[in-house]
Parts: structure tokens; C-alpha cells; sequence
């Protein structure tokens, strides 16, 4: 049974959560090392309405055959199902992969609100998944998560997000991509408050909460921020897709590209 205000404060995300563990559990035995929430649980910007549940689930070792069907199972079972299952979204980790980022590292299991369980390659912005479940991570199951995870400084911080933002960012914005993707308000307003996340822990060397980075943009960078951070937070769970401000947002992640540039 959940235990009541564990680990968050929503009945519902709980039972979901006790469920993944429930599951992984018995799809890896005895392989489960730890079981952490991260992202806006953890960060403190949770919104029900829109937020996914982001965890890392620490594995005794790398994953293969039996173990990865029944993982892919469950994960199948939980998207038929709907609502919070359905918005799992994390990474299962070994211990070298979790420790540290290795950029040869091979492809891992992977589930997403957007998309099913499968092996995906790590990417900038696991760097900073892994500093949130490190740093302010909530422990579902297994030891400290700093016990798991080598300290991830500034520098390297600073580092991910650059890489993001060139590369993921600059990709899925450039003149002539395919746009689909951004059209709904929704993800309009995951570009830009992704933009002032990013822009904050370039200048600060932390993460924080989205609306919290969106504050700062706001008083620190002056017009269009503050009208366009506002829109983005009202935007966060509304779907409908919106081409005529769709501009204006690719205005702004341009715009945090270039302020993201290094000086020089």
C-alpha cells in the first residue's frame, strides 16, 4: 500500500511511483539497485496538470535479453493504461553509466511520454538529469544517491547545456526543420522555459525549478522574456497548436542560442 505524502506529495504520482518499483522489482530480480525521482518532483516545480514523472532507476549491471523484454512489458502495460503510469519517463542506469558520463558509452533502456521503452544514446542533457537525482534527487528505493553518482561541477554542468543547446536545440530550430514538433502551445512553452532553465544554469552553474529560472530570465533579461515566460507558464498543459505565436517562440530559442554563445 502507498504510504501517505510518500515520496511526493500527490497520492496519485505515489501510487504510480510504488507501481514502477513494484514492477521493476520483479522484472530484475535481484538487479535493482535504486530507484530515484528527478526533474520537477524533485526540483520543486512539479504541475500536476503537465509535469512528467522523471526517475533513474540504478541497475546492478548492464541489461539484456529476458530482463529488457519483461522491462519493455511492463512500460507497454503502463502506456495502454493511461494517466500517471503512462508518464514514467527515466533511464536505467549500471553503475560506470550512473557514476560518471562516458561519451562511448553504448545505447541504454530509455521510456518517455513520448516514446516507448527502447535503447536510446545518452545525450548533454542526461549530464544534468544525473545533477538533479544528485543533488536534490528523492530516494524511492536504495542508498544515498551521492553514494551512486560522481559530483558533476559547474564547469561540467555549464558544459551539458552548451551542448544541448547547440546541438539538439540548434538542430530542431534551424530554418527549413521540420516544425510539427512545436506547434502545439504546450511545447512552445517547454522551448522557452527549457531556454531559461538552460540560460540560468549558464550563469549561475545550477539547475533549478523552470518557473523559478523563468522569474530570473524575466527580471534579468528584459523584453520579450517577461510577456513570453508568463504566456509559457499559462501554456503548460494546453495542447491546441498555435502557428501564429509559433515565430515569436523560435524568436526567443534563437535569441537564447546566441546568449548562450561563449564570449569570444
Amino acid at each position: 500500500m502507498t504510504r501517505p505524502g510518500w515520496p511526493t506529495p500527490w497520492p496519485a504520482v505515489n501510487l504510480a511511483v510504488e507501481r514502477l518499483l513494484e514492477g521493476v522489482g520483479e522484472a530484475l530480480g535481484g538487479g535493482l539497485v535504486g530507484l530515484y525521482l528527478h526533474g520537477s518532483l524533485a526540483l520543486g516545480g512539479f504541475y500536476p496538470p503537465a509535469s512528467d514523472v522523471d526517475f533513474h532507476a540504478a541497475t546492478a549491471g548492464p541489461l539484456a535479453g529476458p530482463a529488457l523484454e519483461r522491462l519493455g512489458a511492463l512500460h507497454a502495460g503502463f502506456k495502454a493504461e493511461g494517466g500517471w503510469p503512462a508518464r514514467l519517463e527515466g533511464v536505467y542506469l549500471p553503475p560506470g553509466p550512473l557514476r560518471r558520463q562516458d561519451p562511448a558509452e553504448g545505447r541504454l533502456p530509455v521510456v518517455g511520454v513520448d516514446w516507448d521503452f527502447h535503447l536510446g544514446p545518452p545525450g548533454p542533457t542526461w549530464v544534468l538529469d544525473r545533477w538533479v537525482t544528485r543533488e536534490h534527487g528523492l530516494v524511492v528505493a536504495g542508498p544515498e544517491p551521492r553514494e551512486l553518482i560522481d559530483p558533476i561541477g559547474p564547469d561540467e554542468l555549464r558544459a551539458a547545456v552548451r551542448a544541448s543547446l547547440s546541438g539538439y536545440w540548434a538542430e530542431r530550430a534551424a530554418e527549413g526543420a521540420d516544425l510539427a514538433w512545436l506547434r502545439p502551445r504546450n511545447y512552445q512553452a517547454f522551448a522557452v522555459l527549457t531556454m531559461c532553465r538552460d540560460l540560468y544554469a549558464l550563469d549561475h552553474g545550477v539547475l533549478v525549478a523552470k518557473p523559478v529560472a523563468a522569474a530570473w530570465a524575466a527580471r534579468r533579461l528584459g523584453p520579450p522574456w517577461p510577456a513570453m515566460t508568463a504566456r509559457a507558464l499559462a501554456w503548460r498543459a494546453d495542447e491546441r497548436p498555435d502557428d501564429r505565436h509559433l515565430p515569436e517562440t523560435l524568436a526567443l530559442v534563437a535569441a537564447a542560442l546566441e546568449l548562450a554563445r561563449p564570449a569570444g
